[in-house]
């Protein structure tokens, strides 16, 4: 069974940090692209980031590039997220996706986790 579990959120000050990790299971890590998604309040997911499955290529959104960075290791099953610089418009609840084929069949499957509440307020 798969399973993704995020961590690592809470509430910090604007200007402030968050690691967030994802932990994975049920799938071999290694061989899949892994990404971050948010949900701010009221509003729809918006696509964070994006690393390849040996971690050597990423992609970031526009509104957190230059900020946040996209991490991940295969011996750990985990994939990480290094927010910083955050603001208020980065509150949001937090989810690490992937994309895991179907058993038997020539499809993927997005896998999410249940997410971490990110707050950024003073």
């Amino acid at each position: 069974e798969v399973q993704l579990v995020e961590s690592g959120g809470g509430l910090v000050q604007p200007g402030g940090s968050l690691r967030l990790s994802c932990e994975a299971s049920g799938f071999t890590f290694s061989s899949y692209a892994m990404s971050w998604a948010r949900q701010a309040p009221g509003k729809g997911l918006e696509w964070i980031s994006s690393i390849s499955s040996g971690g050597g290529s990423t992609n970031y959104g526009d509104s957190v590039k230059g900020r946040f960075a996209i991490s991940r290791d295969n011996a750990k099953n985990t994939v990480y997220l290094q927010m910083n610089s955050l603001k208020p418009e980065d509150t949001a609840v937090y989810y690490c996706n992937a994309d895991v084929p179907v058993r038997g069949t020539n499809l993927d499957y997005r896998y999410w986790g249940q997410g971490t509440q990110v707050t950024v307020s003073s």
